[in-house]
């Protein structure tokens, strides 16, 4: 696990390019604490930076960036390849040669050995730049879920790249502001790929690969794998193939030779991974955090799992005068804005203060097996659409905001029905907030985005839009920087390529069954999870933001915010008549930021 960077330009001196790269090197030490590299084409074309967070082969041999014995491929990589083992006894068969133990070597021999058409073999998560010295062409590479960040800025046949945006701008690079940040943080909650908040900065799709030859022209092309065939519709093949392939994602993702542990909220989905990783591994190392406030303490449904293993569990108190005292170093942590991360921030901390290097994270159950309100309420929308357009315009004027957001519904476009579900502020609340036009706020949020057809099934396009939206853009990105920013590895077994593959086969209406949510999930592996757990509410990692967030004084300083409708909504949630991520959006717009 690393922060990487690069350019790829002709322009430069050798030693200007190695240190611009060191610069943003520089940026994302906190991501790499244990070593650092640059390498320099000889014709100074390309420069390559890594930051390690050593976690599979401890040594030396590890140090990135690296290259194969006769040097005809050169990597910068961060992330981890699940499946590195069974490749490499593959690519021996072949005649490969291997002198280290890191799976950063495989990933080079598969490139020799089977072209692009390596990066379909790989499973994990992984964003990496690897250098065909030969051929001269550059590739930046991210995995099919978007687990791992890669960002790149392109310009006249110059193409520069990092892990977070912040180490760009460190460098000079990118420095101007994308001004549209502001209304996707509004009504997103946060940044959607591919945009960031500066300009021409953008996000390298999941399941794609960048191409840059020597010409500097560069081509972006999708190497994902879409599963075919037909419906899974019996049940019990479905639990098995989840049982399958959920066991073996575990299995795999506990391979490493630092210290693991993993997250139990007490939720069913890290209960899951608590109870298969104690069967995998005894002596289980687990990090949980609980809180004064009775109605988010989980302990005694943590307890239910802990009573079953064996191992240290670390727990951990989390107060308000920690959340108050933490918030400048939350904030400063985050590579973009966002109304997440703050749960992520704290259990980071502490796992890497129990003296972890990686954990498993339940991230991705939800998305799959329909654990969100949104996949019941995607049923509602079709409904409501059926009604004309206008109702929903008049919609933007009523007093209550959930009401406001009916505003969405006027357009026929699925970015507005995610919206609706999800949104923070309405399109007219937006644009008083931000000082702009409707039209141009409008225009912002539906013309910029483009997404394919989706399926016509209103669970697979809840499906969907969790996945691609909300998990893509929100808990994967949020959860990667702030982990990393204590040195920490987070993996996610739910968001395994083959199980994803598996569940996307699964018919409806067998995966998304009802009572309880995810029953699917919780049937594939008998009577494992307590009942205590999953014959509950749902909570999810819930922190008691909304009475910290109305208790603490930087956020309520109606000073600091401009205009009559910012201080009406900072007015709202003193009074408890605001959602806690509404008035957080509006302070790094406004406040913070």
């Amino acid at each position: 696990m690393c922060r990487i960077a690069g350019l790829v330009t002709n322009r430069l001196q050798a030693e200007q390019a190695k240190a611009t790269v060191g610069i943003i090197c520089d940026a994302l030490q906190h991501g790499g604490p244990d070593d650092a590299g640059v390498y320099c084409s000889e014709d100074a074309r390309v420069t390559f930076g890594n930051r390690r967070l050593a976690i599979i082969d401890l040594s030396r041999a590890g140090h990135q960036p690296m290259a194969d014995n006769s040097r005809k491929a050169w990597i910068t990589f961060n992330g981890e390849i699940y499946n590195y083992r069974e490749l490499k006894a593959d690519l021996q068969k072949l005649g490969a040669v291997f002198t280290t133990g890191t799976d950063t070597e495989v990933i080079i021999q598969a490139y020799l050995y089977w072209g692009t058409g390596s990066f379909s073999k790989l499973r994990g998560m992984f964003a990496f730049a690897l250098y065909d010295v030969a051929g001269g062409d550059v590739y930046l590479v991210r995995d099919t879920t978007g687990i791992k960040p890669l960002y790149y800025y392109a310009e006249d046949g110059r193409i520069a790249f990092a892990s977070e945006i912040r180490a760009l701008k460190a460098a000079g690079i990118a420095t101007a502001s994308d001004n549209r940040w502001p209304v996707w943080l509004l009504a997103f909650g946060h940044i959607p790929e591919p945009y960031t908040t500066l300009k021409n900065v953008l996000s390298l799709p999941p399941g794609h690969f960048l191409c840059c030859d020597k010409r500097g022209r560069h081509t972006l092309t999708s190497y994902q794998q879409t599963a075919r065939g037909n419906y899974i519709t019996d049940a019990q093949t479905a639990r098995e193939g989840i049982s399958r392939h959920l066991t073996k994602a575990v299995k795999r993702q506990l391979i490493a030779d630092a210290p693991i542990g993993v997250f139990l909220s007490g939720g069913i989905d890290s209960s899951l991974l608590t109870l298969l990783a104690n069967h995998e591994r005894g002596q289980l190392k687990t990090v949980s955090i609980y809180f004064n406030e009775a109605d988010y303490d989980e302990r005694k449904y943590q307890n239910a799992v802990l009573d079953k293993i064996s191992g240290d569990n670390f727990t951990h108190l989390v107060k308000q005068a920690d959340f108050e005292a933490n918030l400048p170093c939350i904030l400063n942590a985050m590579d973009m804005p966002t109304t997440d991360g703050i749960n992520s921030w704290f259990i980071s901390k502490y796992a890497h203060e129990d003296g972890l290097k990686t954990v498993l994270s339940g991230i991705g159950a939800d998305e799959l097996f329909g654990g969100y309100p949104s996949f019941n309420r995607m049923a509602y929308l079709r409904y409501l659409k059926m009604l004309p357009p206008s109702v929903f315009r008049t919609s933007a004027k009523l007093n209550k905001d959930n009401y406001r957001k009916l505003a969405y519904l006027a357009f026929n476009n699925p970015v507005a029905d995610y919206l609706f579900l999800r949104g923070l502020f309405a399109p007219l609340d937006i644009a008083k907030l931000t000082g702009m036009h409707e039209a141009g706020v409008n225009s912002i949020l539906f013309n910029t985005l483009k997404l394919p057809e989706l399926e016509t099934h209103h669970k697979l396009q809840a499906a969907w839009f969790e996945t691609n939206l909300y998990m893509q853009n929100q808990l994967l990105h949020d959860t990667d920087v702030m982990s990393m920013c204590h040195g920490l590895e987070v993996r996610v077994p739910y968001l395994n390529e083959d199980l994803q593959q598996h569940v996307s086969q699964i018919k409806p209406s067998v995966r998304f069954q009802k009572h309880p949510a995810k029953k699917i999930l919780i049937d594939s592996f008998g009577g494992l999870i307590p009942k205590m757990i999953w014959d509950r509410p749902k909570m999810g990692f819930t922190f008691p933001l909304q009475q910290w967030m109305k208790d603490t004084a930087q956020i309520n300083d109606i000073s600091i915010y401009k205009g009559e409708a910012a201080k009406s909504v900072i007015h709202k949630f003193g009074r408890g008549q605001m959602h806690w991520s509404r008035a957080y959006a509006l302070y790094q717009v406004q406040g913070h930021v």
